[in-house]
């Protein structure tokens, strides 16, 4: 809600549209120095040239080295060669440099953030929880890393006369191709445990958000990985992106469905592994019995966070027929009082779309639904008042098929409103699509919501919360189901998908095999005997 301490300095420069914050003083170009640029560029294999742009303004941000295919296979030649001498490294050694950059990432935040709203467009304390989120996974790698990687025994086919042990080996180089939206996080926050696995990374980070990318690549390195261990390349995605799924030993992903599909074709005819976090329509439940007013707080958090565009974003909202006009008065208030604004600040609610395709589909989705009988309880028109691709925070009330809306992934600051009048309803309305990301549901009773949560059909599921708590919490794995990708972050699962499990059995006293003039036949007996005991004693 609009703070009365900020009421002198807000505009409204559309009526009845949200506020406006103050734009401040400080200009993209005393931020994004050519001397920055040159800094943060050098290591950078491209023989063209490249232009990003901010979407505060649409203008020009900084010229940047454009890779070719060729480029690619150099980096990865480079790249090939570090990796040799970082997985001689002990784990140990490798994790400790992770817990050196936490530190850094932390102390100089500020530096980051004003790349990450300048390049992205979005809020400064949307920005930060980049920066929470590099920060908890470079702390949980460093301290985990060790263990999720030690040797690990285990029971062999002839117990005590078969030692067996269980070793995870890197893949190699790791191909990652991140993408705009959280060009912090998804950048350097997925590499994180590829590097303490000893893997070294070619990265194709987005043209446009390029910039942060590099930046956390100079802190890492500051705080002690060696420079060749992690390679970037940029360049347009259909001709860098396949050059990098060509070369690589295992490829990571994130970015939308269609280009997912053709990433896993790509590393299926290598007969190489990749993860994928691809698109969501994700769902938040409100019970009949939820706190509406902590509910509503929720949403708003949970739909207009970067302005939608995240994975994880609600852009489904299910509520108990029972409180939906409390739920909804409260939620469009808030929604209607977030400020918008361009500020390198703390003070925004909500920023910008990145570029002018987000623009045109969130505003095809909206006009669509208004066209086919949908209402607009909030927002549901552009801002170039305040910046060329500021959108208002919409909620549609009245969505039904077959308005795109309803099925297809908006990724902007859109959420459709739905009654539901039992709860075995609200399941299967959520579950009634392809993804399967994230899901929240919202109850007094936190068992119930629990249990719910497990009928819900996707990776994360929030009780009480829209995704934050499932994200942040870098011990659990993060991913999808159904179109939503394959594989996981964080967790175990998120470091020993980079290593190849490689098993060393010893066998030790006697062959298994006849020996000491044991025929076929009494061998086979002894064998039967053997494993009728094992079972007998319980032995795995």
């Amino acid at each position: 809600m609009t703070d009365s301490r900020h009421s002198a300095a807000v505009a409204t420069d559309v009526a009845d549209g949200n506020p406006v914050t103050p734009a401040g003083t400080r200009a993209a170009a005393d931020v994004v120095t050519p001397a920055l640029v040159t800094r943060l560029t050098r290591g950078v294999i491209g023989s063209g040239t490249t232009v990003s742009h901010t979407p505060f303004t649409g203008q020009k941000l900084a010229d940047l080295p454009e890779s070719t295919p060729e480029d690619v296979a150099t980096a990865f030649a480079r790249a090939r060669e570090a990796q040799a001498q970082w997985a001689r490294v002990t784990v140990r050694e490798r994790a400790a440099v992770l817990l050196r950059f936490h530190d850094l990432v932390l102390d100089r935040q500020s530096e980051v953030l004003d790349l990450i709203q300048l390049e992205t467009g979005k809020a400064r304390l949307h920005a930060h929880e980049e920066v929470q989120a590099v920060a908890v996974a470079a702390r949980h790698y460093g301290r985990k890393g060790p263990a999720y990687l030690r040797p690990r025994s285990h029971t062999g086919v002839i117990p005590t006369l078969t030692k067996v042990a269980e070793l995870r080996q890197p893949r190699g180089v790791i191909g990652q191709i991140a993408p705009w939206n959280y060009p912090f996080e998804l950048s350097v926050g997925d590499a994180l445990p590829a590097f303490v696995a000893g893997n070294s990374v070619v990265m194709k980070p987005d043209t446009e958000t390029a910039l942060t990318a590099l930046w956390a690549r100079e802190l890492l390195i500051e705080a002690g990985l060696p420079e060749e261990v992690w390679q970037v390349v940029l360049g347009e995605g259909p001709v860098v992106g396949p050059a990098v799924v060509a070369h690589a030993d295992y490829v990571s992903f994130t970015g939308s469905t269609r280009t997912g599909r053709e990433v896993a074709r790509s590393a299926a005819a290598r007969l190489i592994g990749c993860s994928l976090e691809l698109g969501g329509k994700n769902a938040m439940l409100v019970l009949h019995d939820a706190d509406v007013e902590k509910a509503a707080a929720g949403a708003v958090r949970g739909a207009f966070s970067s302005a939608g565009q995240l994975c994880v974003s609600i852009e489904r909202l299910y509520v108990h027929e029972s409180v939906a006009d409390d739920f909804l008065e409260r939620f469009t208030a808030r929604t209607r009082a977030l400020r918008l604004g361009t500020g390198l600040a703390y003070g925004a609610d909500m920023g910008s779309l990145v570029s002018h395709r987000q623009l045109e589909n969130v505003s095809r989705h909206v006009e669509e639904a208004m066209a086919k009988g949908a209402t607009v309880l909030a927002g549901g028109r552009p801002r170039p008042d305040v910046g060329p691709l500021f959108y208002e925070p919409t909620i549609l009330d009245g969505v039904e098929a077959p308005m795109a809306v309803c099925a297809e992934e908006t990724f902007g600051p859109v959420v459709s409103v739905y009654r539901f009048h039992d709860e075995d309803e609200a399941v299967a309305l959520a579950n009634c699509t392809p993804y399967g990301l994230n899901a929240s549901v919202w109850t007094a009773d936190g068992r119930r919501g629990r249990e719910i949560a497990a009928r819900l059909r996707a990776g994360t599921v929030n009780v009480n919360e829209a995704y934050a708590a499932a994200y942040g919490s870098a011990q659990s794995p993060m991913g999808g189901m159904g179109d939503s990708g394959l594989g996981r972050r964080h967790g175990s699962e998120g470091i020993l998908k980079y290593t190849e499990a490689q098993t060393v059995a010893h066998q030790r006293l006697m062959p298994l095999g006849p020996a000491f003039g044991l025929t076929d036949e009494k061998y086979a007996e002894l064998m039967t005997r053997g494993l009728r005991a094992m079972k007998a004693l319980r032995l795995r």
